[in-house]
């Protein structure tokens, strides 16, 4: 989710063999896309027992976006309730130091989990526990069944690392967003004119550059990066790097390539081209700093993927403005939030869906 990387291999036409190397792929891919598509659906006909409920309604949240797709949660169930709790075996240090994509991505989860109970009869209500490492507790109760458009887009929703159209929205569809962004505590700003979309543009190419300069920055993003789908299958996390239209490689040799091609310049040319596909940039801005505000954005941000993914919009993170501590009190400034903090920074627009990222399954992340 909170991850907006898969490195560009623009130059690999150059290099001889590929185009053999991705045909012999073609047989996992295939796998893989029959793979993706039994994840991501909807439940069929649901058992009444309350055991199987309880866990389906785990596999929604699973859906969820996460920083880099580490899928850093971990889930309690208990009779009336499900706890989610942050799994920092699974935290990124150098990108996300003091875990606030992680807690955002627990956020992201939540949101699944309470649009998945209501469409199946439950009501949700949300508190914090401090005490115990600042999980989250969803306590069920009976209500009447909802299906919102919201839940029925949970299949659908992802983070598409591609270029878009470059079409504006119209105002109904930028209301929609607005107000599915937009939560307790948190603020989102949408962002579409051209100039202020440039000097987005100008925070992301500046946090870009500096993050690419950083060894443990580049060592923690290769370590998350998925060659071919044999390993994203295999694994069920981690940056599938075909799902930016890149060829499936060999681990080693994606390896290898990752090292030659993942520049600052290629990196940047490549977010520049995204930002000019796109219709628009969203900021999202709590107005606290500690993990209950960011749970809160992660919630916030959720309902807008999932009312994007409603409008057949997409939408992609474009996290370095706040990844970036010393570039982030002047992306504030530019924002005119100061002293509040930036907590994400999301391009959207229309253009093509693409394949959606391997998850791990149920029983794996519950304790």
């Amino acid at each position: 989710m909170i991850s907006r990387r898969v490195f560009t291999l623009s130059a690999l036409a150059a290099v001889g063999g590929l185009t053999t190397l991705a045909s012999c792929s073609s047989g996992a891919e295939g796998r893989y896309d029959v793979a993706s598509r039994d994840l991501w659906r909807h439940s069929a006909a649901m058992s009444n027992e309350k055991a199987a409920l309880l866990r389906e309604l785990v596999r929604y949240a699973t859906l969820a976006p996460s920083s880099h797709n580490t899928q850093c949660w971990k889930f309690h169930i208990d009779d009336n309730a499900i706890s989610i709790l942050p799994d920092f075996s699974r935290r990124c240090p150098a990108v996300d130091p003091d875990d606030h994509h992680l807690f955002v991505s627990l956020g992201c989860a939540a949101e699944n989990l309470a649009q998945a109970a209501l469409a199946h009869g439950l009501m949700v209500h949300s508190s914090v526990d401090a005490a115990a490492g600042n999980a989250l507790r969803l306590s069920l109760e009976p209500t009447r069944a909802l299906a919102s458009p919201l839940f029925q887009a949970i299949p659908t929703r992802q983070s598409s690392r591609v270029d878009y159209d470059g079409k504006p929205l119209t105002t109904y569809e930028l209301d929609l967003l607005q107000r599915a962004g937009s939560g307790n505590g948190v603020r989102l700003i949408l962002l579409t004119q051209l100039a202020a979309m440039e000097n987005v543009l100008e925070y992301v190419v500046q946090g870009n550059t500096a993050q690419m300069q950083d060894r443990a920055f580049v060592a923690e993003l290769k370590k998350w990066m998925r060659f071919n789908a044999d390993d994203a299958m295999q694994t069920g996390d981690g940056l599938y790097s075909a799902l930016s239209g890149n060829p499936s490689l060999p681990s080693s040799l994606g390896s290898v390539l990752f090292d030659l091609f993942f520049t600052p310049k290629s990196e940047n040319d490549k977010y520049a081209k995204q930002v000019h596909s796109s219709a628009g940039i969203a900021v999202f801005v709590a107005d606290g700093s500690s993990p209950a505000d960011w749970l809160e954005v992660g919630r916030c941000y959720e309902r807008f993927a999932l009312q994007s993914a409603a409008l057949d919009i997409r939408n992609a993170f474009l996290n370095q403005p706040v990844e970036v501590s010393a570039l982030r009190p002047q992306f504030a400034n530019f924002l005119g939030i100061a002293p509040r903090r930036p907590d994400l920074v999301v391009r959207f627009g229309h253009g093509a869906r693409m394949a959606s990222a391997m998850r791990r399954p149920v029983q794996s992340v519950l304790v």
